[in-house]
């Protein structure tokens, strides 16, 4: 199995990337989705031990926030973890075009790859899903959300028969439990097939569920 911190750091058409290539074939890519305020760094403690079928992609979010990190969308003052289908689209559809990019020029089908992300990048993840269906397989979503606008989308059911696997900790601040569950359901109205592991920590992922989100994506 390739080494998990074995990764490059690189930039490809105005994009800052950190990725873990193999040389398993055909390679299956993932693409990792940092939370607020992180970057294209954040996500691998949460990527070790993934199949060494894959080929990790963890690209930097496009806007800078103060005094570090980056966002998916414009940083708007009073407005701090609520973020909109309508802010989040144009990260989305940039996304798509640099996976797309991205994948050809290094040889990795990509007509449907696998998400990951946490918080803010969970809920990215989450508008992946909902609005190219056709192109996500499976979806991990660490302590993240729904964002807000997505409700007519929902009643569609464009999520039927994808695959997610939800953790969320019962004393997260930052996203409450209540919304972590009331995001849930939105999924699993649109049709998706939910695996949720909760436990009793903060923003962040325990052990136990940890496990489980290595053995979802080893299926």
């Amino acid at each position: 199995m390739p080494d998990p911190n074995n990764t490059t750091l690189t930039t490809f058409e105005g994009w800052t990337l950190r990725v873990r290539e193999t040389t398993h074939r055909p390679p299956r890519l993932l693409v990792l989705l940092h939370g607020f305020t992180g970057d294209e760094n954040s996500m691998w403690v949460f990527a070790r031990d993934m199949p060494s079928r894959y080929w990790m992609v963890a690209p930097r979010a496009p806007h800078i926030t103060d005094p570090y990190g980056y966002s998916w969308r414009p940083v708007l003052s009073g407005t701090f973890g609520r973020p909109t289908l309508d802010q989040l689209r144009p990260s989305a559809e940039a996304l798509i075009r640099f996976i797309d990019a991205y994948s050809a020029s290094v040889g990795v089908e990509a007509g449907t790859f696998d998400v990951m992300g946490f918080s803010q990048g969970a809920a990215m993840c989450n508008l992946l899903a909902f609005l190219y269906p056709h192109r996500i397989h499976k979806t991990g979503i660490l302590a993240g959300f729904v964002p807000s606008g997505l409700e007519e989308l929902v009643t569609q059911r464009p999520l039927r028969g994808k695959e997610f696997f939800v953790t969320h900790g019962t004393k997260d601040e930052m996203v409450t439990i209540d919304r972590a569950r009331a995001s849930i359901s939105l999924l699993e109205q649109a049709g998706a097939r939910v695996t949720y592991c909760e436990d009793e920590v903060g923003h962040k992922v325990s052990v136990t569920c940890l496990r489980g989100l290595r053995e979802f994506f080893a299926d």
